[in-house]
């Protein structure tokens, strides 16, 4: 994955914050908590890993992607844009 270090530092960042929340979810249940608490802690949880995914995709379109459209190399440029919509296929 090409990331710049301020990049790098924000994606570790956010997963140790979603790490620390699901910790708490485990926690939670462990003390048999309110189901209606946990399944608002679990959507937080699932929030914030869809922002990293959406931060991650773009940084692929951003370096991966345009790199090999750029790159003048027809096939690069082709199992590019297959491989980007298969990802994007799995989120839709």
């Amino acid at each position: 994955m090409q990331l710049s270090d301020d990049k790098r530092e924000d994606f570790r960042s956010r997963l140790s914050r979603i790490e620390g929340q699901v910790r708490g979810v485990q926690r939670m249940v462990e003390e048999d908590r309110y189901c209606g608490d946990v399944l608002n802690q679990i959507h937080s949880v699932q929030q914030a890993l869809k922002s990293v995914e959406r931060k991650i995709l773009r940084n692929h379109l951003e370096t991966c992607l345009t790199d090999a459209v750029q790159s003048g190399d027809e096939e690069a440029r082709q199992e590019g844009y297959d491989e980007f919509m298969n990802l994007l296929k799995t989120r839709i």
